[in-house]
């Protein structure tokens, strides 16, 4: 049987407990905060040793419960833990590994909130020592690592930037000094890359994304190897941690068609790339699926899959330009976060390494194709992208017009 297939009959099996949904194909919301025993002596047994409160909603409840040990049996690690967003996620599971004192290495193309936790709380107000380090360094980053080091962060590909890591070698590296690997794989998803076979301790994800797939839930899940659930557990529990049954129920429902609606967000993607790819007013396409880009190798060793997520580099276009380039999309809705059945279009601020912007003075979009024909998504790019730049084309002719009437 092959991969890709397997995966559809786990995602359409996994969590499906009829001890727990009394019989119902889906798991129902369970909504609640009190647990009632029926005497004193089941009320003890239900403690366990580092959570004497375990018999209350926010550590025991059916719809999340089946969630997290669906999540956790998909990604190949040992346990999950739900977070009301995938921001709560990346930031929780931070906060579990590090102590005062603690060096963290975070990529330069993170996740921008992300970016701002590490400097604005860990290293203003906590006492870690953040250092931010190219993210395409691989075995190099050994260089980096101290023996304080506690949390090597990666994130493949770079968020907006699109940047593959080598996580293996990052792993090993960090592991020579005892660290943890901490990663955010919502691009990929668990079906696209396994984090736990390449070396990571601690998989995030917001399941706000492909995980429910409908733009219609904020969640964010983490999950652990054994090494590393105890301090991950324990960080969701001292922060009260929680997520919402109807959230976790939505997530549910979306891991069942992941599989075949990351197919059609893959193929789409990918067409629609590589029409950009040699489009002329595109200078560069940030796919790591294709073959011009930097990172292409290490995805294809790496990675079983590509998602809707990518990256475009426009010639420079003006403000009006920009702004009718948006006006003129009519497929393409213009809106923060991706991973669902919609497709999204974005102006993302030119990011800068060394004091230099990334990509000169290029126009940087991030675009989400979604589950519309790939056809009709292309067509409706194209006729934006020609408005765009025929309204230059139209201001300097008016100019030389007005040039030759004064002459």
């Amino acid at each position: 049987m092959q991969d890709c297939d397997y995966q559809n009959t786990r995602l359409t099996h996994l969590g499906r407990d009829t001890r727990v949904s009394a019989g119902f194909v889906n798991v129902p919301v369970c909504r609640g905060s009190t647990i009632l025993a029926d005497n004193l002596e089941q009320w003890a047994q239900r403690k366990e040793p580092d959570n004497p409160y375990v018999s209350y909603g926010r550590f025991t409840n059916p719809t999340l419960q089946t969630l997290t040990q669906a999540v956790a049996e998909l990604e190949g690690g040992f346990q999950a833990s739900l977070f009301p967003s995938g921001l709560a996620a990346c930031t929780h599971a931070l906060l579990g590994m590090l102590e005062v004192g603690d060096h963290l290495l975070i990529p330069d193309s993170v996740y921008g909130p992300v970016r701002a936790f590490a400097q604005q709380v860990l290293a203003s107000r906590m006492g870690i020592q953040v250092q931010f380090y190219e993210p395409s360094l691989g075995e190099e980053i050994a260089s980096l690592i101290r023996p304080h080091t506690k949390v090597v962060y990666v994130e493949s590909p770079g968020s907006a930037t699109f940047e593959i890591q080598d996580i293996p070698a990052i792993a090993r590296c960090a592991h020579a000094v005892g660290a943890y690997v901490l990663l955010d794989n919502t691009w990929a998803t668990p079906l696209f890359f396994k984090p736990f076979e390449h070396g990571v301790d601690v998989s995030i994800q917001a399941a706000t994304k492909y995980l429910t797939g409908h733009s219609d839930a904020l969640l964010g899940v983490a999950t652990a190897n054994e090494r590393a659930w105890p301090l991950l557990r324990r960080a969701a529990h001292d922060f009260g941690q929680t997520a919402g049954p109807d959230d976790a129920f939505l997530a549910l429902r979306g891991m069942r068609t992941l599989g075949v609606r990351l197919r059609q967000h893959q193929a789409s993607a990918l067409q629609i790339a590589r029409f950009l790819e040699h489009h002329p007013q595109v200078q560069q396409v940030l796919h790591p699926a294709l073959e011009s880009h930097p990172g292409h190798a290490i995805w294809k060793r790496d990675f079983t899959g590509s998602t809707g997520l990518f990256g475009v580099v426009l010639e420079p276009l003006s403000q009006a330009q920009l702004s009718l380039f948006f006006k003129t999309l009519r497929l393409f809705g213009i809106g923060l976060s991706w991973g669902g059945f919609e497709s999204l279009a974005l102006p993302m601020d030119m990011p800068k390494r060394n004091g230099r912007a990334l990509f000169g003075q290029g126009q940087l979009l991030r675009l989400h194709v979604g589950l519309e024909e790939p056809q009709h998504l292309q067509q409706d790019l194209a006729q934006a992208l020609d408005a765009a730049y025929a309204l230059n084309t139209s201001r300097n002719t008016e100019g030389l017009c007005l040039v030759a009437q004064q002459a």
